[in-house]
Formats: structure tokens, sequence, C-alpha cells
């Protein structure tokens, strides 16, 4: 499937709405985030394993998932479990010159392939990203708070420094089980959720186990 009938697939089926997202998608090549033997199914419409375990995710998860977050020009945006680097690529892309993804990913080995990944466009030189190689589970309170914050990985529950570091009108998009959790922080422990049923993820793995 051509990259331009993947994208227009998305926006006919609903997954993709927002103009800024959709630019994201267009711009942000998801050829250039999987592994070469994968570049044929680049555009395909399903996950794909980057090894250690995890996956690029499938283009209408991460669609779905940032029309949920609802990213903004200059926004600081928490990115946790960043596998291959594309969905911390798209955000840079929308957060802008003003804006800042913190991208953070557990396994080495992928810290260096969403590095490399990330080479390719100018995110990293303008200090648009900044990569991190670091458990997520934590955040990361160097850079806290996080206008938004959205994870890859599923975990029993949302970790409360995910909480304690988002801003007081922030938003919070991550798995949690076989769903997709969307969080508001309406105040100081205040928080309204709501979910979305049907998705399945790689676990969250908490701490340095492999």
């Amino acid at each position: 499937m051509p990259k331009e009938s993947l994208i227009q697939s998305l926006i006919d089926d609903g997954y993709l709405k927002t103009p800024a997202i959709i630019e994201a998608f267009r711009k942000i090549d998801r050829a250039n985030f999987v592994p070469e033997e994968q570049k044929d199914e680049a555009y395909g419409n399903y996950p794909l394993p980057i090894g250690f375990g995890q996956t690029i995710s499938q283009p209408l998860t991460v669609a779905f998932m940032l029309e949920l977050l609802e990213p903004k020009s200059g926004e600081k945006i928490l990115d946790v479990g960043t596998g291959s680097g594309w969905q911390a690529a798209l955000l840079a892309h929308i957060v802008g010159d003003e804006g800042k993804v913190i991208a953070v990913e557990r396994i080495a080995e992928l810290f260096m392939f969403a590095g490399k990944n990330l080479g390719k466009y100018d995110f990293l030189g303008k200090g648009t990203i900044k990569i991190i190689n670091a458990d997520g589970s934590g955040g990361y309170k160097v850079e806290a708070p996080f206008d938004k914050i959205i994870a890859a990985a599923s975990a029993e529950k949302i970790p409360e420094a995910w909480k304690e570091q988002l801003k007081i009108g922030g938003r919070i998009v991550a798995p949690v089980k076989e769903s997709i959790l969307v969080l508001d922080k309406k105040g100081p422990g205040e928080f309204e959720g709501r979910r979305y049923f049907g998705f399945s993820f790689v676990p969250l793995i908490i701490g340095n186990q492999s």
C-alpha cells in the first residue's frame, strides 16, 4: 500500500481528523522508522516487529491515540517507550520549534535505533526532541511538568509519577491493560478519565528487566 493510500484510508475511516496530525503523517515517513527488512511493509496498517519483543505500533492506533492526545504547537510532551522513534517524530513535527518532546526508551539497542532514525530529520539538532535511555515508568522529573504524556506500552495502571509530572490542564493518553485511558488533570490530585476498549499493546516493563 502506498503511503498516501494508508493516510487517506485513516482519514476516510475517521481515525485521522486534525489537520496538524494529518500533515505530520505526511511529512514523517513511517518507512524511516522500520527495520531494513520491513521497508516493504512500512505502509501496512498493522504493527511491525522492531526487535527485543517490541513493535512499531499500527498506524491506526497511533492516529487514534494522537487524536485523543490533541498535541499542539509549543507544548512539551513526554513520549514513554519511544521504540523506533516514529511517534516522537510525529509529535515533534506537531509541537514545532517552540515545543519539545522528551522521548524515553528503556532498551539500549532501541534507544540507539530511535536516535539513528530521528537523525534523518533535524529534530535532535534543533533540540525539539531529547531522547533518553531510561525506565519511563518514573516519567522524567528533570523536564517536568509536561503538557501531555503518551505511552506506547500497557501498564496495569497509570504510574503516579506521570500524574505528578503532568501540568494542571494536561492530559495523559496511555494503554492500561486492553484499553486506552485518557486522563485529564483538573487540579492537584484531581483527575477525570475515560476509556476506549479493544486494543492490544506490549507490556510496560518497570525497572531494568529485559
